[in-house]
């Protein structure tokens, strides 16, 4: 499986880690720690045999794009296994949504998620993965007495592979 996603600047990545670490403290969980799991935003997963061609396409659609602001605006849950923030979906993400996903639908073998097409696809910074329902109660305390709104930069983005996530490509954007 191979992930697109938005890394942050340093006083973003900074605040969303001491979010993740509290929420380990409070409940115990420590997955995200556990797998280095660093603060981000996916904005694809897909299966594709040809990773050359991947990151030919992708390096043609994201190598003139620039830095953009994100509001990090509420706290939400997935199947109550895993706690994350929640950017509003402004027109800078939803933009390189559609330009990701444009740019990889051409390929031949590519085998998109569905749960990250344009239009379907829930923004998100997991904080907490894999919490059992006790677990989630507490990250959500813990999210609620110290998550405050709040603004981002995104100033990279990242081809990585999963299981361990590594990265393969990182872009720096422009400013």
């Amino acid at each position: 499986m191979y992930l697109v996603s938005l890394y942050f600047d340093d006083k973003s990545t900074n605040k969303i880690q001491g979010f993740i670490d509290k929420v380990a403290d409070k409940c115990g969980n420590t997955f995200m720690i556990d797998n280095n799991v660093p603060p981000h935003i996916t904005i694809a997963a897909f299966q594709s045999k040809k990773e050359e061609r991947v990151i030919e396409v992708l390096d043609k659609v994201i190598k003139n794009r620039k830095e953009g602001l994100i509001t990090f605006a509420s706290i939400g849950a997935f199947k109550s296994s895993v706690v994350f923030l929640t950017p509003i979906l402004n027109e800078y993400l939803h933009n390189l949504s559609v330009h990701i996903y444009e740019g990889l639908s051409f390929l031949d073998d590519i085998d998109i998620s569905k749960f990250y097409l344009p239009f379907q696809w829930i923004p998100h910074t997991t904080i907490g993965k894999k919490l059992t329902r006790e677990e989630l109660f507490l990250a959500f305390q813990e999210l609620d007495k110290n998550f405050s709104i709040f603004n981002g930069k995104v100033t990279k983005i990242a081809l990585s592979k999963t299981n361990p996530l590594r990265d393969i490509v990182v872009w720096n954007l422009n400013k």
